[in-house]
């Protein structure tokens, strides 16, 4: 698609403050700046974006209202409800005062939020500016939210654990234990917040960080539920690939260096995202499991990732020894640079959603390892639709540990998975230069253009 410069197109982009959420916002904001729109980011305070890595946007921050008490809580649910509650008024005074000041060839013509920052609709209303929803988790995870919702309400929820295993009516093949419910708060609270940004409202689109070789059966679904029109554009990661790096952690770029002499699709990266955790016993199983395994590793240990610790000082006695120069240990690395890295031949992952779509995008295939929400969605997806990885789903296990490791990089079963990662790569190769996301980005910018 060619650039445009387009005066007169301002857009205002509010992303949900987590990892999972700031990457693809800023990721659209990056594609659509190359379309000619001028770009303002409006953000809380809490896991600000570093405005130096983007000097092509304006960013504009706004009180959040969270306490530290509530920041150290770690509750992602509770701290979305607290945004919500707080960020109204402050979001208003900011485009009141950015409207106020516009000059009229660089109005605010559109703005595009995350669904889990739902007050930045009625502020939109109430300022007549349109409106775009963006949804950062797959489409499937979405009919499992809805299916959720339902069942409690009919009083089905909590599942006993007879039923734990069973598959879930029309949801074939997610069973009961796959629905997305959340380790972080209560039930109730996290249905509330899902049917909060289930809300499409009075937004004029809705974009999606997915594909239809990907979901084509779960979107057609969400399409005839909608009023109003999606467009699955992803992988958001790809349409922007000149994008700097939007981590909230610093990425130790070292670990490059120690694939460079790695042999070819032999090293497994183990990384659990930016907010899963383990408990100690599951950190000691999974370094003996890697041990034993004599494959070599790429493993993040994100400070905090296990009982509120570095990580690292947990490792058993005798690790590093036993490890030698066959693993590579960092606290954070930049993940799609590891990933089409020729030596990187397997991704033991959360799977949260961008981590699975950068797995796919470079035909990984993965161990999963899901924590909460939508990982286990994803992870039912990777091992069951797709067929694309293994999933742990038993107590984590040093024997286990071995044998998932060497079925996904040496058995033939891992060899099977790996050609099957490698066509979904060419697939999304294939949406991407003139296929489905390929017209449905061409058809959003026509849409933002219209308002």
């Amino acid at each position: 698609m060619e650039n445009k410069a387009q005066s007169g197109h301002r857009l205002v982009l509010v992303p949900c403050p987590y990892q999972g959420h700031i990457n693809p916002m800023l990721q659209l904001g990056t594609f659509l700046h190359s379309k000619g729109f001028s770009i303002s980011i409006v953000h809380t305070h809490f896991n600000s974006p570093n405005p130096s890595n983007h000097p092509e946007f304006t960013f504009f921050p706004i009180p959040d209202g969270l306490t530290a008490d509530e920041i150290s809580s770690g509750n992602a649910v509770a701290i979305m409800f607290t945004i919500n509650a707080n960020c109204k008024a402050s979001f208003k005074q900011c485009l009141t005062d950015r409207v106020t000041e516009q000059e009229p060839q660089n109005k605010i013509t559109c703005i595009i939020y995350d669904e889990f920052m739902y007050f930045s609709e009625s502020v939109a209303n109430d300022l007549n500016i349109p409106r775009i929803l963006l949804r950062t988790q797959s489409a499937t995870n979405f009919i499992a939210r809805n299916t959720l919702i339902r069942l409690h309400s009919k009083g089905c929820t909590p599942f006993p654990d007879s039923m734990s295993l069973n598959l879930v009516p029309e949801l074939h093949p997610l069973r009961f234990k796959d629905l997305p419910i959340s380790i972080f708060d209560t039930l109730e609270n996290v249905l509330k917040l899902m049917a909060n940004g289930h809300d499409v409202r009075t937004s004029s689109a809705i974009i999606w960080n997915t594909l239809d070789c990907l979901e084509q059966s779960s979107l057609a679904q969400v399409q005839q539920q909608c009023q109003v029109p999606i467009f699955s554009i992803g992988p958001l990661h790809k349409i922007a690939t000149a994008a700097s790096s939007s981590s909230l952690l610093e990425e130790d770029t070292s670990c490059i260096a120690w694939l460079d002499k790695q042999s070819h699709n032999s090293v497994i990266y183990v990384s659990l995202g930016s907010l899963a955790f383990i408990s100690e016993k599951e950190l000691f199983e999974m370094a003996w499991g890697l041990i034993n395994s004599r494959q070599p590793f790429l493993w993040v240990i994100r400070p905090g990732s296990v009982c509120d610790s570095d990580g690292i000082e947990l490792l058993p006695q005798g690790f590093s020894e036993a490890v030698g120069e066959r693993g590579c240990i960092v606290t954070w690395a930049p993940q799609m640079e590891v990933l089409a890295h020729g030596a990187v031949g397997g991704f033991w992952s959360h799977c949260g959603w961008n981590s699975t779509l950068e797995s796919m995008s470079e035909g990984v295939p993965m161990l999963c390892r899901p924590c909460s929400s939508d990982q286990k969605v994803n992870a039912r997806c990777v091992s069951q639709v797709w067929k694309i990885g293994l999933q742990l789903e038993n107590e984590l296990e040093r024997g286990e540990v071995e044998r998932a490791v060497k079925k996904l990089m040496v058995d033939d079963d891992g060899k099977g998975m790996r050609v099957r990662a490698k066509d979904l790569k060419e697939k999304i190769e294939v949406s991407m230069k003139g296929g489905s996301s390929y017209h449905c980005l061409n058809k959003l910018v026509e849409l933002i253009r219209s308002f």
